[in-house]
């Protein structure tokens, strides 16, 4: 049985934290958990809704909507595995109560049973909870290869969604860039024509001064 409580414990991973503790010792609503996940299984669906609305009124369209279904794949897939730990449980009590029956009907056996029946049931016993804690076992190592499968396709997702956006950002600004380089070109062109101009006034000869005017007496003088 040590085996078995090990796999549930390994399947209990997958559940929120604050549903495990309850879960290992068998007070957990599962099927409240399970109405639970569908509750956030439509609210996903309605944001995802909202979100493509909004992703249309946006300049890089394609990129919103990518993350916005990245986004709901990712909680998707979370809801998934919450759902298939549940059911785990679930099968793996129905298995447990199995099992003590069988035990209980064993051991009222054993008590007139011969000592070499005795030693075979009890073989018996470990064999089955051997399988079903391989089980369980093998069923929480395949989970947990897809839930880190999952976790670095999404890293790479998200980066290469990073990326063009970026990149579509950059060219968004390309034109603005362009312009603002010109008008800067243009600026320095004009302040260099400006001080070329401002040079050549400075260095022009000066002209030839005008004739002092006559004397006063000689212009009063009259004529003969």
């Amino acid at each position: 049985m040590k085996k078995f409580a090990l796999a549930l414990l390994m399947t209990l991973a997958s559940l929120p934290l604050w549903a495990q503790s309850n879960a290992a010792t068998g007070n957990a609503d599962l099927e409240g958990e399970k109405r639970r996940l569908s509750t956030e299984r439509e609210t996903i669906e309605k944001r995802f809704v909202e979100e493509r609305a909004a992703c249309y009124k946006k300049f890089a369209v394609e990129d919103c909507l990518r993350e916005s279904r990245s986004r709901r794949r990712k909680e998707t897939d979370n809801i998934k595995r919450q759902e298939t730990a549940i059911n785990d449980i679930q099968r793996q009590r129905s298995g447990a109560a199995e099992l003590q029956k069988l035990d209980q009907k064993a051991g009222t056996q054993r008590s007139v049973d011969v000592p070499e029946k005795q030693e075979q049931s009890a073989q018996n016993q470990k064999e089955r909870e051997q399988r079903a804690a391989d089980h369980a076992t093998s069923r929480a190592a395949t989970a947990a290869e897809g839930a880190e499968r999952e976790r670095q396709f999404q890293s790479k997702q998200q980066t290469h969604a990073t990326e063009q956006a970026k990149a579509a950002q950059r060219q968004a600004d390309a034109p603005a860039v362009a312009n603002r380089f010109e008008e800067k070109q243009r600026r320095a062109e004009e302040h260099r024509a400006s001080r070329e101009r401002q040079n050549a006034n400075r260095d022009k000869p000066r002209g030839a001064p005008l004739p002092p005017p006559p004397p006063a007496s000689a212009a009063s003088a009259p004529a003969r």
